[in-house]
């Protein structure tokens, strides 16, 4: 990085730069607007717009780059699932996420998604991709896209309970473990046969 003129620094990758102070800020709980991160990183508070149009898409942006992130705790959880556990250690990786970065789990599920940011929609598809394909290596006659919108739904809705603090636990591994028990219940459980 190299100054000229009035001090006003210069950025190999402003964007970046720009990005990675947002995320900071965002996960230090700090307000934040693009001209407190244009005071940042030492450039004109006109400057970040030359790459978002507005904070709204500043928050398109970080939420892609969280989409992303999530995509490779997931695909870090293990390989291509074939059983209830593998599956359930998707779920384990999910709720994970959400707690160890909980103001980009927030920003990235609870805004609607801004269909106008390439990125954000891409890595939104990439997640649901993956969750299609893990389900359905698991459960090859079911119909993918529903289960892992259950799938889904189960880990999401454990994760905001987390969150919420409505469910506890007492350390990682104890949440961990309620996120395995809770899959084994949901996808292993059979109906009760009719009484004749």
């Amino acid at each position: 990085m190299s100054t000229s003129g009035k001090g006003a620094y210069h950025h190999g990758d402003l964007r970046a730069t720009l990005m990675r102070i947002a995320m900071r800020l965002l996960e230090q709980g700090e307000p934040f607007s693009l001209r407190a991160i244009a005071r940042e990183a030492g450039v004109s508070p006109t400057a970040p717009y030359r790459h978002f149009a507005d904070r709204d898409a500043l928050e398109s942006a970080l939420a892609a780059e969280g989409l992303r992130d999530l995509k490779a705790d997931l695909l870090r959880s293990g390989g291509r699932p074939v059983t209830v556990a593998d599956l359930a250690e998707l779920g384990v990786a999910y709720v994970d996420f959400a707690l160890r970065r909980p103001a980009l789990f927030r920003l990235m599920f609870g805004n609607p998604c801004d269909d106008t940011s390439d990125a954000r929609v891409r890595a939104a598809a990439e997640v649901h991709e993956l969750l299609a394909a893990a389900v359905s290596g698991v459960f090859p006659d079911a119909d993918p896209a529903a289960l892992a919108t259950a799938g889904w739904g189960l880990v999401h809705g454990l994760a905001c309970l987390y969150l919420d603090g409505k469910l506890t636990g007492a350390s990682t591994g104890d949440v961990a473990d309620r996120v395995r028990e809770s899959f084994v219940a949901i996808f292993t459980a059979r109906p009760r046969p009719p009484s004749c």
